[in-house]
Order: C-alpha cells, then sequence, then structure tokens
C-alpha cells in the first residue's frame, strides 16, 4: 500500500473513532436515567434441557432507543432452583447491542429435563423482576400439559385483565397465536391510546412493542411460564399476504421494507429460537417444539407465504379464484414441511399453533355460500389438501389452535370439506381476544341455532374476552384428552 494512502486512512479511522467514540466499546458499568428493565422478562420454545430467556433494556421505554445510550452493554443472567436464588444452577453474561435495540437472547441448555427455574437479568445495579421457566419433558416421556392459548391484545381496546387472570393460573406453558400488538395510529377516544402514527418503521415498531409490554398484566403473563409464539397480521398490517399490504398503494419494495422492520422488532421482543436472519423481511419462525411424547407443536406463518385474498378480501360469495388450486397459504416449503412432520412424528398428539380459522364458516343461508376470504376458507384446496394429509398420516390425534377472530368456536375438522360424508379427523379450538373488539355481547340463542343450521361442524361457540386452556394427557392417564 502507498505510504500516503495508509496515512490517510489511518487519520480518517481516528477521525471516525474521535466523532463516534462508542462504535465498539462495551461497558460492564452502564449508567441508566431510570430501571432498565420496564419491560419485564419472558421466556420460550421449551426444550427438554434448555429453552430462551428473554429481556430488553429500556430505561426510557417509549423515547428513542429505549432512553440507551448508544453504548454496547453487558446484562448478566441467572438461573436458580428456588425464588431467592441461593441454588443458582446456570449463570452467564450477555451483550445488550443497539443494533438490536437492546435486547438480550439467552440460549439455554444442559438443564434437567421436566424441571421449574426461576430467572433473573442484572445490569449497571440494576435486577429485573424474577420469571419462572420450565424445561420440557424428556423425550418418550408422557407427563401431562396444562396449556394457555392467548391472541389479539389491542392496547386502546381494552385492558390486558385476562392475562393477569393468566398469570395465577396452574399451566406449564403459553401459545400466543398473533396479533400480539396492533399497527394503527392511535385514536384518542379509545380506553388508551396508541403512541404515535401508524407503524411502518423498526423504531415505530420498537416503540409499539415497548409500550404493550409496560403493561403489567402482559408482563406477570410472561413471567409466569415459557411462551410458544406466532404472529398474525397485526404485527405487520392488517390482512397482509405476503409482500401485499392492506391499502393497496404501497409498492412491493415497500411492503418488503415494512415487513423487514416489523420481523425485526417482533423478534427483538419475543422469546424465540428461529434461524438466524439471512434477510429479516424473510424471517423463517416456522418450527416444531416438542412435549416429551405427549405433543409435538407445529407453528406455522400463515401470512409471508400466502397468495393474495381472493373475490377483493372480506366476506364474500365463493367465486372461481377462491378454488384456483394454484394458490396457497402456507407455501410450498412449510406445507411439504409439515405434511412430512405429521406422518413421520410419534408424538401422542400433533398441535398446529396457528392463526386463522380453517373450518369453514358459510355466513349466508339457503344454496348460497358467503366465506372470509383471509381464512382457510379462502383457499379451499389447500384447506382440503391440509386435512386430506392429517387424514392420512394423523388422524384424530391433531389438534389446532386457532385465533384471529375475537370470538370462541369449537369445531369438527372434516378430512374434505367439499364432501360432507367424509370423516372427521381433527378437532379446531379457537380463542377469543385478550381485549380486541371489547368486551363482546351475549350470542342470542336464535342466532346460534342459525349458525349451526349452515355449519353442523360447528359445536360451540362464544362471543367473549379472554383465553382457554387445554389440557393435554393420553386417555391412559386417567386425565380428559383434551378439555378447553
Amino acid at each position: 500500500m502507498d505510504r500516503r494512502l495508509f496515512v490517510s486512512d489511518l487519520a480518517r479511522y481516528a477521525a471516525l473513532c474521535a466523532v463516534v467514540p462508542n462504535v465498539w466499546r462495551v461497558t460492564s458499568r452502564p449508567r441508566f436515567a431510570d430501571d432498565p428493565f420496564q419491560l419485564g422478562v419472558a421466556s420460550g420454545d421449551p426444550t427438554a434441557s434448555g429453552g430462551v430467556l428473554w429481556t430488553r433494556l429500556a430505561p426510557r421505554p417509549l423515547e428513542p432507543e429505549g432512553g440507551m445510550d448508544g453504548l454496547r452493554t453487558t446484562v448478566t443472567w441467572e438461573v436458580a432452583d428456588d425464588e431467592g436464588f441461593t441454588k443458582i444452577v446456570k449463570k452467564g453474561t450477555a451483550t445488550a447491542a443497539p443494533e438490536l435495540s437492546y435486547s438480550v437472547h439467552v440460549n439455554l441448555d444442559g438443564l434437567p429435563a421436566d424441571r421449574w427455574y426461576f430467572y433473573r437479568f442484572q445490569s449497571g445495579g440494576a435486577t429485573s423482576n424474577v420469571g419462572r421457566f420450565r424445561t420440557a419433558p424428556a423425550e418418550g416421556s408422557l407427563t401431562p400439559l396444562s396449556l394457555g392459548v392467548a391472541s389479539c391484545q389491542h392496547w386502546e381496546q381494552g385492558l390486558f385483565t385476562a392475562l393477569g387472570h393468566l398469570a395465577h393460573e396452574e399451566i406449564d406453558l403459553v401459545t400466543h397465536l398473533g396479533d400480539y400488538i396492533y399497527e394503527y395510529a392511535g385514536n384518542p377516544r379509545t380506553v388508551r391510546t396508541h403512541a404515535g402514527l401508524e407503524i411502518r418503521t423498526v423504531d415505530d415498531y420498537r416503540r409499539r412493542y415497548a409500550q404493550y409490554k409496560t403493561d403489567p398484566h402482559l408482563q406477570a403473563a410472561h413471567a409466569r411460564c415459557p411462551w410458544v409464539v406466532t404472529w398474525d397480521d397485526h404485527e405487520v398490517d392488517n390482512n397482509y399476504a405476503g409482500l401485499v399490504g392492506e391499502n393497496g398503494f404501497e409498492s412491493v419494495e415497500q411492503m418488503r421494507t415494512r415487513r423487514a422492520a416489523a420481523y425485526q422488532a417482533w423478534w427483538e421482543h419475543q422469546p424465540v429460537t428461529v434461524p438466524r436472519a439471512q434477510s429479516w423481511a424473510d424471517l423463517n419462525i416456522t418450527r416444531s417444539i416438542n412435549w416429551g411424547a405427549l405433543a409435538r407443536f407445529w407453528v406455522l406463518d400463515t401470512r409471508q407465504y400466502r397468495d393474495d385474498q381472493a373475490c377483493n378480501d372480506g366476506t364474500q360469495l365463493m367465486c372461481d379464484a377462491a378454488r384456483d388450486p394454484r394458490r396457497g397459504l402456507l407455501g410450498a416449503a412449510q406445507e411439504q414441511w409439515l405434511t412430512n412432520g405429521l406422518g413421520a412424528s410419534r408424538s401422542h398428539w400433533q398441535v398446529l399453533a396457528q392463526q386463522i380459522m380453517m373450518a369453514p364458516y358459510d355466513a349466508a343461508p339457503g344454496a348460497d355460500v358467503r366465506v372470509s376470504m383471509d381464512q382457510w376458507s379462502g383457499y379451499p384446496v389447500a384447506r382440503d389438501r391440509l386435512l386430506n394429509a392429517v387424514a392420512k398420516r394423523a388422524p384424530n390425534r391433531t389438534v389446532v389452535l386457532t385465533g384471529d377472530i375475537h370470538t370462541s368456536w369449537v369445531n369438527e375438522l372434516h378430512s374434505d370439506f367439499s364432501r360432507p360424508d367424509k370423516p372427521v379427523v381433527a378437532a379446531e379450538f379457537v380463542g377469543t381476544s385478550i381485549s380486541s373488539g371489547g368486551n363482546g355481547a351475549v350470542v342470542a340463542p336464535q342466532r346460534l341455532d342459525a349458525m349451526r343450521s349452515e355449519n353442523p361442524h360447528m359445536k360451540w361457540y362464544e362471543n367473549r374476552r379472554g383465553y382457554f386452556k387445554c389440557i393435554g394427557a393420553t386417555q391412559t392417564a386417567g386425565l380428559p384428552s383434551i378439555a378447553a
């Protein structure tokens, strides 16, 4: 290298360090303007030997960078047998970096199976709240499972008191099926107001997650037990499909940028194990989680890979476009992964943790068929193809968990809904919302009768708010197979 060029480059690097002195620094003695653990703690994706512990440093949650000063910051973590932390079984140090919004993801391993633990974080003299975490049962174990199922928590439409109740349940695991946040601009006429306009940038999404995570009920529910989390549409944009947004005015490039921002912020705020992102816009969150030999959870993504909704979206009369066999909801790779996995899995229960109602719901009386184009009903060929795979590979041991529509349903799933004589091969439990849609309402008996007459596979319906709880076991354990 030419000596003059070398000296010139060296001078530029020195000037950069003088102007931006914090680029490579890591501090173990940070000074916080306030409690840095205001967003709580969480754990998730348990395995028989570990799982994920999460927190995020944010002394001023709604300010830029959460009120942090730009320095990479060390955070210590501890896992103990007891809540007083007199018997610490694992501990370590992680680095919270500005590039990932000072989030911390600790991947635990090497713990005994089927055990409860306590965990906490510390940084700069501050200590987080204590969370409870458990490892999954060992391979081959038929340990029963107490499971909470939640979705749809619109900040502006109600308080998260249902999550406060969930935090006192004796449960092993929670599955959250999406709409963890809502993207809409703040409305001052609501119960409580979103900060800012409709969110589009990574900083917007980070601030929205931070606002939601300040809720004490949500924090308590996360601290109670590990969660298994997936996303639905409002983590990006209402009813989006792939790279098609709700309003139709955003270009593919704009939607890709928005999706990258939304997916990154989702990962930064959730206790999940997913592959390292090649591109945030293409983050793959499909994964399977074992609960011993009792259950295998298949965590699905019904947003990122789907074709656009047919027939102008919404609830519409069935049209030829919806019946096009080339249209899909899961994408070819995810669908193949799921169907192959259902055939290979020896777990007693196959549990699909997914977003949108799988059973069709015909809202039109008589011969007409009017269904939601955003649900599996708008992709009938893909739905029946999947249910046929269930019939061949895991009949009568498959349970579908669903969120999205702010009401509770129990549905029988036939192997082919185009043929009413086809057998029932699975059960679907649709959970209501935590707060979205307000308080709900009592459903008149005559309306229920009309719903059932058009949809005989519908076995139960209710329009209230909350969550539901499943008790999973084998018949030989002397407990109900599935109860909600």
